[in-house]
């Protein structure tokens, strides 16, 4: 790769040489399970979700009278319009499963902790990203849950106290959802990607500058702890994508409409409602939080609240315990708290009434409750179990004890 064209080009302009030195010869900690492959997964999807976008843009009307015949025109008319739609259209809720499985990988292992702070708040700031292009995108088609979703999401924000019926104004580009409303969210949809390539390569290179974390949480102390990234990782990332991406093509080839809501195939109508409205499944969690106050101020407060209170976990946390693998009283109250979001996933996905508002209001509590209360006074109590002394003791003597450390060794 250093000679003829290549080295041409690198004499000039050192790609290759940035390239070997950040994703080959960098070192990674040796000891990396499969949960570390989700980034990879995430990247990929992402380049995915770009791609088959931009070739959809060409063919999509983005204005009310239109748009609906445009994305049939696109299923039907389009040679392989029907793959490039299916593979964007499942590809967001892939990209959703890597995301959410690589988020709360970080945080069952402590990879917020010092010195990864920055590192984490860009991995929120990405998913936030994700979260509103993904809505903007479901509205694209204007079937009738893309238009009745829009009205019952844009209308949160008339909550907001002075500015609230400014800013539904403005979205609205109007007095109602309507074509310049559609023409708005078709700009952002095509935008934020780009703003999200931005700020994942900025994630990366926050990763480079302090390493990344390993499911022991401890720091690397010698070089025999580490690995360069190719060929080890690039052959086991390839293994993970290879898995996932036949899984993937499993939902496009088989069951594409799997994650999709039928009263989507009816043109919007802005005279008959639904008889339900939900939005997809990645935002049903917060989507029950919403309705689980019964005043609606507080209620958009609690789901904004539900994403911001992740920026501040670095900060929550007080253990100086990284991974979860040595905590046992946490450990568990990891999986409550996951089973919480799960709850809410299914509480999202129902009417509120009977025992769903009940439950709704019971994960909602737990939610909040984890992360304001249970980690930062568990943090200062619990006795974690004791350390490795590094990363190569337990993965060359897996059957071996590993000797312990003390808290004030292993602090961050």
């Amino acid at each position: 790769m250093t000679s003829g064209l290549a080295g041409w080009v690198d004499t000039r302009l050192p790609i290759v040489t940035l390239m070997r030195k950040e994703f080959g010869t960098f070192p990674v900690p040796k000891n990396f399970n499969y949960f570390w492959n989700f980034g990879a997964i995430s990247m990929l999807l992402m380049v995915v979700m770009i791609s088959t976008g931009v070739v959809l843009a060409m063919d999509y009307m983005p204005n009310a009278a239109e748009a609906f015949g445009s994305v049939q025109h696109i299923m039907r008319d389009v040679n392989y319009g029907w793959l490039v739609r299916y593979l964007h259209q499942n590809g967001a809720s892939m990209f959703f499963i890597a995301t959410y499985i690589h988020t709360f990988r970080g945080i069952y292992y402590g990879s917020y902790k010092s010195p990864r702070e920055l590192l984490w708040i860009l991995g929120v700031v990405t998913l936030l990203i994700m979260m509103s292009t993904a809505f903007m995108g479901y509205v694209l088609p204007w079937g009738q849950m893309s238009y009745w979703g829009a009205t019952v999401i844009t209308n949160m924000f008339a909550a907001i106290p002075f500015v609230g019926d400014a800013v539904v104004t403005w979205l609205w580009g109007g007095f109602g959802v309507d074509s310049p409303t559609l023409s708005r969210f078709y700009s952002l949809h095509y935008l934020l990607p780009f703003v999200l390539v931005a700020v994942v390569l900025l994630h990366i290179t926050a990763i480079h500058k302090v390493g990344s974390n390993n499911p022991l949480g401890i720091d690397v102390r010698s070089p025999q702890d580490t690995l360069p990234f190719h060929p080890y990782y690039t052959i086991k990332d390839c293994f993970g994508l290879c898995v996932y991406l036949a899984l993937f093509a499993v939902l496009v080839f088989f069951a594409p409409d799997l994650f999709g809501d039928p009263t989507n195939f009816i043109p919007a109508n802005p005279l008959q409602t639904p008889a339900d409205i939900q939005p997809e499944w990645y935002f049903l969690p917060f989507y029950a939080i919403l309705r689980a106050v019964p005043n609606k101020l507080g209620g958009v407060a609690l789901m904004f609240g539900a994403m911001a209170i992740l920026l501040a976990l670095p900060w929550l946390d007080t253990s100086p315990v990284r991974s979860a693998r040595f905590r046992p009283i946490y450990r568990p109250l990891f999986f409550v708290w996951l089973a919480s979001i799960v709850l809410l996933g299914a509480v999202g996905a129902h009417k509120p009434e009977g025992i769903w508002v009940i439950l709704g209001r019971i994960g909602t509590i737990y939610y909040f409750g984890h992360l304001l209360v249970v980690m930062p006074i568990l943090g200062r109590f619990e006795r974690p179990l004791p350390l490795p002394d590094s990363i190569s003791r337990p993965v060359i003597t897996r059957n071996a004890l590993p000797r312990g450390a003390s808290v004030a060794e292993i602090r961050p």
